[in-house]
């Protein structure tokens, strides 16, 4: 994944350090995600290449940063937690973005950063780019989450 490490990086941290410390968020690392990972992890993997990609792109990192932080923030397993309404890609970010606003005041960019990131599954179209980013390294991640694990069995099947 990143080859720089969040925790390395002041002007990242001090866009995140108050979410990263509130008990709210914290919780999010006794929940797998994608098999191989807790939520926690995949959801500042998330955040912090948001952060680089739209800092890059000389646009607001700060939102990108933050709404890639909460995008996750819920507390089920999502593989057998079903819903009467639909299912957990179209549920779950209402569910984020009510838990988010609960911990933080959001701009508007962060709250459609948390609605919006299952664009592609969902119709619910990016008002901002900042938004497109973080649902872009959502997917990537979930499938690099996914089949690391998997190509390394893979590996070593080949080795034998």
């Amino acid at each position: 994944m990143s080859k720089t490490d969040w925790r390395n990086d002041p002007e990242y941290l001090s866009c995140v350090q108050d979410l990263l410390e509130a008990p709210a968020v914290q919780k999010l690392a006794n929940y797998t995600q994608h098999h191989h990972s807790t939520r926690l992890k995949h959801c500042i993997y998330v955040s912090y290449e948001s952060y680089r990609i739209a800092k890059r792109m000389n646009l607001d990192y700060r939102a990108a940063a933050r709404g890639g932080l909460l995008h996750d923030l819920f507390y089920y397993d999502w593989r057998t937690t079903k819903f009467a309404v639909g299912s957990h890609a179209f549920i779950h970010p209402r569910v984020a973005l009510r838990n988010a606003k609960k911990i933080t005041q959001l701009t508007p960019k962060e709250e459609d950063i948390i609605l919006k990131h299952m664009w592609g599954l969902t119709l619910a179209r990016p008002k901002y780019k900042e938004s497109v980013i973080v649902s872009l390294v959502d997917d990537y991640a979930a499938v690099n989450e996914f089949m690391t694990p998997l190509e390394s069995k893979v590996k070593k099947a080949l080795k034998k």
